[in-house]
């Protein structure tokens, strides 16, 4: 397995994400040219931190299901504010596209993974990735940064009534007072017909994140007519990451076996792609 960290700068930052990468060997016994999806997860902390519960665990997972993983974690607040960890997303999907061949990537199935507010910055790229302003700023064709998918885990979406305000003061900084930053940032409002096709999970009791969030995201993309599948368990709360006790917070909370099939679910929509 090629297992390491990786630098990841943006143009016109001054930080750096790290990458760090769980891709599959190639074996001369099993299929030698095999190429894999790849999963580039995004782990959620409320654009605070990034959680170590929605990180290699879940890379861990989906690489027993075959697929490289890679997480990115991303810079956040206090340090950095909107756009630069979309600009270190979108800079890690050009850098896995490049290195498709050495890497066995397949370059058709580049799926953005994220959790809560880092579900918020994987549905930022699926949103803006063939703005303008993207391509001005990083340099790459937007098919270099473009998601084959998205997968969001009960995702900070509106930055309207049913916002995680926390997420979008971190987001923003000062600008989370300015009415046209946060409408620009709640991504409900941003869906196009570019935006990548998309699996969602949440549960309908989440007290941090409500589930309107993701009803929100859904609805967007059937307007555009993006494909879009979406699974709302009826019990659980915030953070569940894989559900069981493999990411159990430290109280043992966070475990609700019955969500767990969200990881079957989202492969089986990822090799429908």
């Amino acid at each position: 397995m090629r297992h390491e960290n990786l630098t990841v700068t943006a143009p016109g930052s001054s930080h750096s994400a790290v990458l760090t990468t769980y891709f599959i060997d190639n074996s001369p016994q099993i299929c030698p040219d095999r190429v894999r999806p790849l999963i580039i997860i995004c782990p959620g902390g409320g654009y605070r931190f990034t959680s170590d519960r929605e990180s290699e665990p879940v890379a861990l997972k989906f690489v027993s299901m075959g697929c490289h993983a890679a997480v990115l974690r991303y810079s956040t607040a206090p340090e950095a504010h909107f756009p630069e960890a979309l600009f270190q997303l979108a800079e890690t999907v050009a850098l896995c596209r490049k290195k498709a061949l050495d890497w066995h990537i397949d370059p058709q199935k580049v799926i953005v993974l994220g959790f809560s507010a880092g579900g918020h910055l994987a549905a930022s790229l699926g949103v803006f990735w063939n703005e303008l302003w993207m391509a001005s700023s990083l340099g790459h064709d937007p098919a270099a940064i473009r998601p084959n998918g998205l997968i969001l885990g009960y995702p900070v979406i509106t930055s309207g009534p049913m916002a995680h305000r926390e997420s979008f003061e971190n987001l923003l900084g000062e600008d989370a007072a300015v009415k046209e930053k946060l409408a620009e940032v709640s991504l409900e409002k941003q869906v196009k017909t570019w935006t990548p096709k998309t699996f969602l999970w949440h549960t309908a009791s989440d007290p941090s994140v409500p589930v309107e969030n993701s009803l929100l995201f859904f609805e967007a993309l059937r307007q555009k007519k993006v494909q879009a599948e979406l699974h709302i368990y009826p019990r659980g709360g915030h953070g569940l990451s894989l559900c069981t006790e493999e990411t159990q917070a430290p109280d043992g909370t966070r475990v609700q076996e019955e969500c767990s099939t969200w990881t079957t679910l989202a492969f089986n929509w990822m090799k429908r792609l």
